[in-house]
């Protein structure tokens, strides 16, 4: 469970994606116009993403470019861009800095990770941990905090007071992890980890693009929370299909979790119950899961408990968090491409 966790956005209904040569990604939304207008602008992000980046010292360039140029969905910012179509000044060049900012926060929290979770690939390329050590990862995701600080400033004290909140809440989020549940309720607990590693910077795309476009405040609130319910879905989502999807369905190795010692919530739900699978599985799991075997058996067991469904009732409950939510903005095309997007989640399941 990682916040570095790539938001699909690509084979959904808002159309196909693709990489242009600037490397933004190119999304169609149903509506030719607005189609055109998110598609340039995410070149125009991705020029500016490239360009503050590659500024500084060459030993430090090629550090923080490492993740940059192997890509990723750049879901968030293009968020961002949406959620500016709902205020005075859509895609006006304060939104395409704040959409960078958001961005470059996300990269620097994977360059953190790898280390906390000693990964050694990310986004197909070998980690920077891997690549070169701790140290340098460690320091590079700073450098790149100190990109979005600079870009930060240039938007204004509130916008750099809203930063300083969602960054501590995604440390929390990661030292919460770190330490466990230890005496409190587990399930409580990872919810708690994926609103703070997940929601809250998805939540800031909406926020800042709607803010820097002028938006009226109860847009801006309702982008906000819209944001932060579906990075809970997408989360929910990602670990569902981690458990219970075959490889050649979703391209991962099913329960990659599990090996890591990461219990996410449909195995929670399914370690709650008082059953005679509970009983094996609170046995079983007790940390990482060293072996194939092993494995298997716990997938098994996963499969004849009720885990699976009682993650998929949080799903559909935070999905009426972001209808109800998307239901407080005008009626228009981007309203439309928002609520495909998050039913378009829920559908990943199968």
């Amino acid at each position: 469970m990682s916040s570095g966790r790539t938001v699909p956005t690509r084979s959904h209904g808002l159309g196909k994606e693709g990489a242009t040569g600037s490397g933004a990604s190119q999304v169609e939304f149903g509506d030719p116009e607005l189609t055109a207008e998110i598609n340039h602008a995410m070149v125009q992000v991705e020029e500016l993403l490239h360009k503050e980046l590659s500024s500084g010292q060459e030993f430090l360039v090629d550090k923080v470019m490492h993740l940059t140029k192997a890509g990723g969905k750049r879901f968030r910012p293009m968020f961002a861009l949406l959620a500016s179509k709902f205020g005075e000044k859509p895609l006006s060049e304060d939104v395409i800095k704040a959409a960078v900012v958001v961005e470059i926060t996300h990269l620097a929290t994977l360059y953190h990770d790898d280390v906390m979770d000693e990964a050694t690939m990310r986004r197909g390329v070998p980690s920077a941990n891997a690549r070169w050590d701790n140290s340098v990862a460690i320091l590079a995701g700073d450098i790149l905090l100190a990109h979005a600080s600079r870009l930060m400033s240039q938007l204004g004290t509130e916008t750099v007071a809203h930063f300083a909140e969602t960054f501590g809440e995604l440390v929390t989020g990661q030292m919460r992890e770190t330490i466990g549940p230890r005496d409190t309720d587990p399930i409580e607990h990872y919810m708690e980890v994926i609103r703070e590693k997940t929601g809250v910077l998805i939540a800031s795309a909406g926020y800042l693009g709607s803010l820097h476009a002028g938006a009226a405040a109860e847009h801006i609130d309702a982008l906000k929370k819209f944001g932060a319910a579906i990075g809970m879905i997408f989360q929910i989502v990602d670990d569902i299909i981690d458990i219970f999807s075959e490889t050649h369905e979703s391209g991962k190795t099913p329960g990659t979790d599990l090996r890591e010692g990461v219990f996410t919530l449909p195995v929670l739900y399914a370690m709650r119950e008082e059953t005679e699978v509970g009983a094996q599985l609170r046995e079983i799991l007790t940390g990482p899961l060293t072996d194939d075997e092993t494995v298997e058996k716990v997938l098994a067991l996963l499969s004849q408990s009720g885990g699976r469904q009682a993650a998929l009732d949080e799903v559909y409950r935070y999905m009426d968090i972001a209808n109800a939510e998307l239901d407080r903005l005008p009626d228009n095309s981007v309203k439309d491409a928002l609520r495909e997007l998050a039913t378009f989640t829920v559908k990943r399941v199968g």
